[in-house]
């Protein structure tokens, strides 16, 4: 796909769904939620690579009391549009998770396989607590059983991008969420 300019750049950008400054401030409420809830508490903020960096370092700037972070990748093989259900743990906690609360950051949850997998893998490992928040939820693509304790935003079934959202690796840098522009019209 390349982008050569900011010309081609700016053209993929259809329009602003969720603002800098709208993403702000539900991250602040969410901090202090999970500050108030875990003060004193052991627990461990858990971010899926590679989507998910930009909201997990607000998030844990907007938490107030000691916590720790840990990041996975997981890849999901795709044939066409549909998922064959197959998940690799491409890289794992460095860390036995039992003596933690955990919460997972995650990006966008869409079909919800992967997530599925990963929270699944997670809560095999019997830590404190468990939780999912996610920046976006589009609920309209689910194929399984899936929801998120904390959802920021819920969207419509746009394709998406900044924010840490991609398309082809370009895009994450965005300050906001905005729906991407195939045509580039």
């Amino acid at each position: 796909m390349g982008v050569n300019s900011a010309e081609d750049f700016q053209s993929k950008i259809k329009r602003v769904i969720i603002t800098e400054q709208q993403i702000k401030e539900a991250i602040e409420k969410v901090g202090k939620q999970i500050s108030d809830s875990y003060d004193g508490r052991p627990f461990l903020l858990v971010s899926i690579l590679k989507g998910s960096f930009v909201f997990l370092a607000d998030l844990c700037r907007a938490i107030t009391v000691p916590c720790e972070i840990g990041f996975m990748r997981a890849k999901s093989y795709f044939s066409g549009t549909v998922s064959s259900g197959n998940v690799e743990i491409t890289m794992d906690l460095d860390r036995d998770i039992s003596k933690y609360h955990v919460i997972i950051v995650e990006d966008i949850i869409d079909t919800g396989r992967t997530l599925k997998y990963v929270a699944e893998l997670l809560k095999s490992r019997n830590p404190l607590s468990f939780k999912i928040i996610t920046l976006l939820d589009k609920p309209s693509r689910r194929t399984i059983d899936l929801k998120a304790d904390i959802s920021l935003f819920t969207i419509p079934d746009y394709f998406v991008i900044g924010y840490g959202l991609d398309c082809a690796e370009y895009y994450r840098n965005l300050p906001y969420i905005a729906e991407y522009n195939e045509r580039g019209e």
